[in-house]
């Protein structure tokens, strides 16, 4: 299934696996704007999680900050990579995914026309 990333007004990216499969990271502008991230506070698995909720935490040097989920789901697995060395971030944000959701397809499509395209979320980052 080839559907590029879309991203979420907070700065989290979304990649659909499947109909029903999500991962989901933080934007290259997160991550510029957190500067070297030093630790990744990962969600506890099976958890059910709305759009807009906070899943997990991030700390860098610079600030501590949140990560909101894009979309609706179970959570089904962390990046446990991340807890060893959370700088993956930093090096890929675009690729580093930070948890993998299981969502209800029918939701998901819904909220994935909530979400921004590349040129919609570059026309965002220019009005910052």
């Amino acid at each position: 299934m080839n559907n590029p990333q879309r991203f979420s007004a907070t700065h989290q990216w979304a990649e659909k696996i499947s109909s029903t499969q999500v991962r989901i990271g933080i934007s290259h502008h997160a991550q510029n704007a957190l500067g070297d991230v030093v630790y990744v506070e990962l969600p506890e698995l099976g958890k059910e999680v709305v759009a807009g909720q906070v899943l997990a935490g991030i700390e860098s040097v610079k600030t501590a900050s949140e990560i909101q989920s894009p979309v609706s789901g179970k959570l089904v697995a962390c990046n446990t990579n991340l807890e060893d060395t959370p700088e993956l971030l930093n090096e890929a944000s675009l690729t580093t995914w930070v948890f993998f959701l299981e969502a209800d397809a029918a939701q998901l499509d819904k909220e994935w026309q909530a979400l921004l395209g590349v040129a919609a979320y570059e026309a965002l980052l220019d009005t910052l």
